[in-house]
C-alpha cells in the first residue's frame, strides 16, 4: 500500500506576502488557491494546479500555527519554531492587526462582548467583509481593549510597547478602546455620516483634553471626566475659537450668524457632562441640539485649546 506525501525541508521560514492576504481576508485554501491561479501564478512559475494547491495549504498551515504568536506579537521574536526575520516579523504583526474600517464604524461604542460577536454575522453581509476576517478583527479589538484598559500612562504608548504597532495604527487602536470603554452612542442614523476616521480624530481630541489620564492623574486614560470644563468661560472660549476658525473654514459665516442659538446649545450640552448617560449621547446632541455639521465636528481645532491645531 502506497502513500504520498508532501515534505518541504528548509530553515528561514518562507511566506507569501499575496497567500498572507488571502487568509486574513477569510479565504478558504480551495478559494484562495483559485484566486491565485486567476492571478496568472500557475503562468509565472509554470507550476500545477497540484503544486499551487500544496503550496497555498502549506502557507495556511504555517500562518495558523504562527497566529496564537501573533496573538502576543512579542512572543514572535523570542519563539524558535519559525526562523522570520525580524523585519518580517513587523510586517506580519502589522498586517495582523490592520482593520477595514467599514468593520470598526460598525462596531465602534459597542461592547466587545459574547453578544456584539454573535451579531457578526449582521456586520458582514452589510460590510461585504468575510465573517472569518470580522471574527478575527473583532478578537484583535477585544484583545487590545482587555490588555490596555487598566493601564496607566499614555494609551497609544501602551498599545505599541504591548503589540509593537505603528504609531497610525496604535492610533485607531486608541480610538477604539477609547469607545469601547465610554460607550459613546455613534450608531444612529443622524450620525452615519461620520466616518470612523471622523469619529477617531474626535476619540483622539477627547483623550487628550477630555479624560482624567490626560491631567496627570493615575487613572487610566480612557476614563472621561468632563466636569473640568468652566461653564462660566464657556462662551468666552467659543468666541475664541471663532476668532481662530475666521476664514479657515466654509461655515464660519453660518456660525458666526448662529452664534447666539450655538453658545447657548453648548453651555446646555456642557452643562450635563457631569452625568454618564449625557456624555455618551456628545455626539447625538452635538448634531440634534447644537446643529454642528461634519466639518465642525471633525475641525482640526480643539474647542478647549482654542489657539492652537490639534495634532
Amino acid at each position: 500500500m502506497s502513500m504520498e506525501l508532501d515534505v518541504f525541508v528548509g530553515n528561514t521560514t518562507i511566506l507569501d506576502d499575496e497567500v498572507y492576504k488571502l487568509w486574513l481576508d477569510g479565504y478558504t485554501v480551495n478559494d484562495a488557491v483559485r484566486a491565485r491561479a486567476e492571478g496568472g501564478v500557475l503562468q509565472r512559475f509554470d507550476a500545477s494546479v497540484e503544486v499551487l494547491h500544496s503550496d497555498t495549504m502549506d502557507q495556511f498551515r504555517t500562518f495558523q500555527m504562527c497566529e496564537r504568536l501573533l496573538h502576543c506579537p512579542s512572543k514572535l521574536a523570542n519563539q524558535l519554531l519559525f526562523q522570520i526575520p525580524p523585519q518580517r516579523q513587523a510586517v506580519l504583526i502589522e498586517r495582523y492587526y490592520t482593520f477595514d474600517n467599514a468593520l470598526a464604524r460598525e462596531l465602534l461604542g459597542k461592547k466587545l462582548s459574547k453578544g456584539t460577536k454573535k451579531d457578526l454575522d449582521d456586520v458582514s453581509a452589510k460590510t461585504g467583509i468575510a465573517l472569518k476576517s470580522c471574527r478575527r478583527q473583532f478578537d484583535n479589538f477585544k484583545r487590545v481593549f482587555k490588555a490596555v484598559e487598566e493601564l496607566r500612562g499614555p494609551l497609544v504608548e501602551n498599545i505599541q510597547h504591548h503589540f509593537l504597532l505603528s504609531d497610525r495604527l496604535a492610533r485607531d487602536y486608541a480610538a477604539i478602546v477609547f469607545f469601547a470603554n465610554s460607550r459613546f452612542e455613534t450608531g444612529k442614523r443622524k450620525l452615519q455620516y461620520l466616518s470612523f476616521q471622523d469619529l477617531a480624530f474626535c476619540a483622539r481630541q477627547l483623550i487628550s483634553y477630555w479624560t482624567v489620564g490626560a491631567v496627570g492623574t493615575t487613572a487610566p486614560p480612557t476614563t472621561v471626566q468632563l466636569q473640568s470644563l468652566h461653564l462660566c468661560g464657556f462662551t468666552a472660549e467659543l468666541v475664541l475659537v471663532c476668532a481662530a476658525l475666521r476664514g479657515k473654514i466654509k461655515v464660519f459665516n453660518e456660525m458666526e450668524a448662529n452664534f447666539k442659538n450655538l453658545s447657548r446649545a453648548l453651555v446646555h450640552i456642557a452643562a450635563k457632562l457631569t452625568h454618564t448617560k449625557d456624555v455618551r449621547d456628545l455626539f447625538i446632541d452635538l448634531v440634534e441640539k447644537a446643529g454642528l455639521p461634519r466639518s465642525l465636528i471633525v475641525h482640526r481645532y480643539c474647542p478647549l485649546q482654542c489657539n492652537a491645531p490639534c495634532k
